[in-house]
């Protein structure tokens, strides 16, 4: 049984999705990610995730999103020269799944698309969302859209089929460039996180389902 995800997306950019994300210093905001910093350095990643006392948990969410993209960038920025047209002519996780790509426009109906290509267009529009102003406020006092959580939980879902793909077909890569650990505290960071909100549906989690029960039960 093989698994396809379609996306349709409107936006397509030739913009390459390398910049990091920079939190303003001296905000509220930038006080959460130093906390959440701080908690991880303790170990316990399931306390790590929740959500600090008084805290709004939209903002909560997007520092976490953005640390996340920054990360996952980082990630796939240290395998992109095993990620090639001719290695990944698909975008996939492993022989069942497979993710398509739309955008709305000029590509109605989706399509197959190499994984570099597919994970440009992915990081590309996540960028796109965390600076935009009206979804990602960064000034102290303006509210959080009221489609923000559904906007959250789309860029979530589609960053774990970055992880998804690296596991599944560069994880020699990673363990030759030695960067297995680092690769695992922050995918088991990303779903405890995503499990203490219920932020991705179980469906989309297949790919990585055995990975995802042998780390958490580590921690029961």
């Amino acid at each position: 049984v093989s698994f396809f995800f379609f996306e349709t997306d409107s936006s397509r950019s030739s913009k390459t999705f390398k910049p990091k994300k920079n939190i303003p210093e001296g905000s509220h905001q930038y006080e959460l990610l130093k906390h959440a910093e701080a908690t991880l350095g303790s170990g316990n990643l399931r306390q790590a995730v929740m959500l600090p006392e008084g805290e709004d948990l939209n903002e909560w969410i997007a520092v976490n999103t953005v640390d996340f993209f920054n990360q996952i960038n980082m990630l796939y920025g240290t395998i992109t020269e095993f990620c090639t047209e001719a290695s990944c002519p698909v975008m996939s996780a492993g022989p069942r799944y497979e993710y398509h790509w739309a955008d709305g426009t000029n590509i109605k109906k989706p399509i197959k698309c190499s994984a570099p290509k597919y994970i440009d267009y992915l990081m590309t529009w996540v960028q796109d969302q965390l600076d935009d102003e009206t979804l990602f406020p960064s000034k102290i006092g303006v509210p959080f859209p009221k489609n923000f959580m559904s906007v959250a939980k789309t860029i979530l879902k589609r960053l774990f089929r970055v992880y998804a793909h690296i596991y599944h077909q560069h994880f020699d890569s990673v363990m030759q460039l030695q960067e297995e650990a680092h690769l695992n505290t922050s995918f088991k960071h990303f779903i405890f996180f995503v499990q203490e909100f219920n932020l991705i549906d179980r469906r989309e989690l297949a790919p990585l389902q055995e990975l995802i029960e042998k780390l958490g039960s580590k921690d029961r």
